[in-house]
């Protein structure tokens, strides 16, 4: 079995953690393969910085920061420290020395010309993670964020600002001349299952489907398209994408998120075939069910492991019913 998640940050790592338990589980051959957001990196103190490569790529090596929710665990902040003491980087924007190292390597061989896939498998091959890392494009795609009077990259309105200030609109800069990083389309065409994570739809999932031809991929891969909802009971799993949502005027509930990612089978747009909510929201299983995206209500909160890896097997059980139905017709 050939397993792709698309993903973000902490919300994708968390559930590819789960993925990841539950195919050594179930399908120990399974090949595992993970799409990331690179919308959220930049450069900073002359270093590229990949904020979700980067918080997958600790989680499932088990040597992330889970009190922090970022970074490494047992890192020190001597060379940030000295750095500020310059005038050099932000001061909300505090990167660990484990972290810079990981950024001074990756820095290192972009300016030698290695291409950021490249790179990323070169990180990842230092600690056995379990499947295979792709950022979602090689070319540098930056989200920046439009607020009253100015525009700033995303990053210092998410974590500066906390997106207390109201956006007016996101800009994936780049992204019209971007093109899928080697291996992207390919996963995509051979996958047998394809699984949207419960990550940020706007700035992570969105990014990704932003570049060109990758929405049309994975429209046109014969495998099942699954989501799983970030948003339970109308609040936000974690972080601040009601703000992003609002934003583009989606509503902050688990079937209005679906609908904007839309059906594969009523939308000439559409991306999704299944999509799993909270038991919180229920009711909205056989509306969308009519509407032809088929739904389950099942538990969402990614509390731990085991909890992570029921979802998987729930979005896995989904896609194989919907691949069932499609040998029957």
């Amino acid at each position: 079995m050939k397993v792709v998640v698309l993903a973000g940050g902490v919300g994708g790592s968390r559930f590819l953690l789960g993925m990841r338990a539950e195919l050594r589980n179930t399908h120990p051959d399974a090949e595992l393969t993970a799409i990331v957001n690179t919308g959220d990196d930049l450069w900073l103190a002359g270093l590229r910085i990949t904020p979700d490569l980067d918080t997958i790529l600790y989680t499932l090596a088990g040597i992330n920061d889970t009190e922090r929710g970022w970074g490494r665990v047992g890192e020190t902040e001597r060379v940030s420290t000295e750095l500020a003491a310059w005038g050099i980087g932000h001061s909300w924007f505090t990167l660990g020395d484990l972290d810079l190292a990981a950024s001074i390597a990756r820095s290192s061989w972009l300016r030698e010309g290695v291409p950021l896939h490249e790179v990323v498998e070169r990180l990842q091959a230092r600690w056995p993670l379990g499947l295979r890392m792709l950022p979602a494009t090689d070319d540098e795609v930056e989200t920046h964020v439009r607020v009253e009077g100015r525009t700033m990259h995303f990053q210092e309105w998410w974590t500066r600002y906390r997106a207390s200030l109201p956006a007016v609109a996101f800009e994936q800069l780049g992204v019209e001349s971007s093109t899928p990083a080697p291996g992207v389309i390919a996963a995509l065409e051979s996958a047998d299952v394809i699984v949207l994570a419960p990550s940020n739809p706007v700035v992570s999932i969105g990014t990704i489907l932003g570049i060109p031809g990758l929405r049309d991929a994975l429209r046109a891969s014969t495998a099942p398209v699954v989501g799983v909802s970030p948003i339970i009971g109308g609040s936000v799993v974690r972080g601040m994408a009601d703000s992003c949502l609002t934003t583009i005027g989606v509503e902050t509930d688990a079937a209005a998120v679906a609908r904007h990612y839309g059906s594969r089978h009523s939308s000439s747009s559409g991306i999704l075939d299944g999509w799993l909510v909270d038991t919180a929201d229920e009711a909205a299983t056989e509306p969308l069910t009519a509407e032809g995206i088929a739904t389950r209500a099942v538990p969402l909160w990614m509390r731990d492991e085991p909890m992570s890896a029921a979802i998987a097997a729930a979005a896995l059980e989904l896609a194989q019913q919907l691949a069932r139905d499609a040998d029957a017709d």
